[in-house]
């Protein structure tokens, strides 16, 4: 299940701004996503802008734990939503898109599969989807939906990093430029935005992670949803890992990286995640055989103790430069 759950908030201090009392706030009750995993592709894999993927991404895209393709949009929402009503006492909940690009379809597949998901209690629709499949089309019709049925759309964008080197060395098939461009034309429907980043690739420095926060924070990027990179079997990545050619830093280090993001990401920015998840048994490397809800909590006890938080360093905006004359 992609349950989206962070502890410790009922501290006087807690250093940066959660999703899910964000969410309780908006609701008013406990709200839960439900992946949603469709027999599709991206256009990264299937030779339209290049081959094999994201060099990261295994076969199963982020679907580790969602229920096969093959079940029809309305069934996993049930049988998911069965289960978190009554492990988690949820009220009310997500119908989240996740695996591959969910926009790169026929468009009128892509109609039936966003109508088959709007059911009782679902009060908003998570589009998971990469920043170059993204047109006013589609953006046209997820605006009528909104307006018709009465439900939010939240755009989730894959973008990992700004570095446009990088971005080429893990075959992400775009640039920052389509990215930009994605954020612009999806924010004329007033629909909110979730840019998802890996802070640790191995080909990314201190100024990249820094440089993540101020686009983030210049767009008004309304969610981030940060993983540590892990590394699947049977990828290019693996191979890469394997051959020594790459090295993965230490979990200490992915630490710090995380905190000095945040510090420069603006305060009001949601933060869904802060670590990646993915079974061992798939995996050669992942969150430093460390669980990731451990890591969380050390990330938040350093930040307390060390009394820092989110956007204490968001500084640069709106002419700041220069504001010492006026």
């Amino acid at each position: 299940m992609n349950i989206q759950n962070e502890t410790n908030e009922d501290l006087n201090y807690f250093p940066y701004k959660t999703y899910s009392s964000y969410l309780k706030d908006k609701y008013g009750v406990k709200v839960y996503k439900l992946p949603i995993n469709l027999p599709i592709t991206c256009p990264n894999r299937d030779g339209t802008v290049s081959e094999g993927g994201c060099i990261f991404c295994g076969a199963e895209g982020a679907a580790f734990e969602n229920l096969s393709n093959i079940i029809p949009v309305a069934d996993q929402l049930k049988q998911n939503m069965d289960y978190i009503k009554k492990r988690y006492k949820a009220e009310k909940f997500i119908a989240y898109f996740q695996s591959f690009t969910n926009t790169y379809m026929d468009f009128d597949i892509f109609k039936k599969y966003i109508k088959e998901s709007i059911i009782e209690d679902i009060v908003e629709i998570s589009i998971s989807t990469r920043p170059d499949c993204i047109n006013d089309k589609i953006l046209k019709y997820l605006f009528d939906i909104k307006r018709e049925y009465n439900v939010n759309i939240t755009i989730e964008l894959g973008l990992q990093t700004i570095n446009h080197k990088t971005l080429k060395l893990i075959n992400r098939g775009h640039t920052l430029a389509e990215f930009i461009d994605s954020v612009i034309r999806i924010k004329k429907y007033g629909f909110e935005i979730c840019t998802h980043l890996i802070l640790n690739l191995p080909w990314d420095d201190m100024d990249d992670v820094i440089e993540n926060a101020k686009i983030l924070s210049a767009l008004s990027i309304d969610f981030v949803k940060l993983h540590s990179l892990y590394i699947v079997k049977d990828t290019q990545l693996a191979k890469l890992y394997q051959e020594n050619s790459i090295n993965m830093m230490s979990k200490d280090d992915y630490i710090n990286r995380l905190i000095r993001f945040l510090r420069y990401l603006k305060s009001d920015i949601v933060v869904e995640r802060l670590l990646g998840r993915a079974p061992k048994e798939n995996t050669i490397f992942v969150n430093w055989n460390t669980s990731w809800w451990k890591i969380k909590d050390e990330i938040v006890e350093k930040m307390i103790e060390t009394k820092v938080k989110q956007g204490d360093l968001c500084d640069y905006l709106n002419g700041k430069a220069i504001k010492k004359f006026y």
